[in-house]
């Protein structure tokens, strides 16, 4: 009798790994845990991220994004200035502690440009709207799906990279086997020199249907080094 409840147990264990075959079959997995109504696509929403790092003050920031009306915006609060970049389609706006058009020496103080606010915009998209991101084009989608122990727990793994075009980094997605949510991810600008970071989602936050991580805490890979963590809060109207 306890033979045959090894081998029942094993072949459930065995069976729920089976039922992902393929990365494609993962991803879309994982897609339908974060994102159930296939909501991205058209999102619009608001939210708030506090980052906190061992050796700064904190940064509130506000994000909004408004998918349809290809809109970004982001007000930033840190220190003694608050500032925010308003990106509608091709356009751009700048402003400094409310001041609409600040100076070029102010904003060359805090480092504010169009160009860092298009690099903000991306940043925000992308990690927010993880995993869904993965199926944009220049996404290479590596077709074996690893298991890997991570900070002792087994998960399936993604390996993607991209094409030239839209980076070089090599990313690792760590999803859970049974639930295929997104609990961490890694990556390295070259793998062989173990450089790059890998980060811990933990909880979630629903905005506006999404499955968001709540908390994502950064370290080094080379030496588990903590780098900071940012909480997620939803603005609601």
């Amino acid at each position: 009798m306890r033979h045959g409840l090894i081998i029942f147990t094993f072949f459930i264990s065995f069976l729920g790994y089976a039922q992902v075959r393929t990365a494609t079959e993962l991803l879309d997995n994982s897609i339908k845990f974060h994102d159930p109504n296939s909501a991205w696509g058209s999102f619009k929403g608001q939210f708030k991220v506090i980052m906190e790092t061992p050796s700064s003050p904190q940064r509130t920031s506000e994000i909004m994004l408004d998918f349809p009306k290809s809109y970004f915006s982001l007000r930033v609060a840190k220190d003694a200035d608050t500032y925010a970049y308003e990106i509608h389609r091709d356009s751009c706006a700048i402003k400094l502690n409310g001041e609409e058009n600040p100076s070029a020496t102010a904003m060359s103080k805090l480092g504010l440009s169009c160009e860092r606010g298009s690099m903000f915009k991306k940043y925000y998209t992308y990690l927010y709207g993880l995993p869904m991101k993965l199926k944009d084009p220049g996404t290479i989608l590596h077709p074996k799906v690893e298991k890997r122990r991570f900070k002792d727990k087994e998960y399936l793994v993604l390996k993607v990279t991209y094409t030239k075009e839209v980076g070089g980094d090599t990313w690792y997605f760590y999803l859970d086997p049974k639930t295929y949510a997104l609990e961490v991810y890694q990556f390295y600008h070259d793998e062989s020199k173990n450089d790059g970071e890998y980060i811990l989602l933990s909880s979630l936050e629903n905005i506006n249907g999404i499955q968001m991580p709540k908390t994502r805490a950064w370290y080094y890979n080379k030496d588990d080094q903590y780098l900071g963590t940012d909480i997620l809060f939803a603005i609601k109207k």
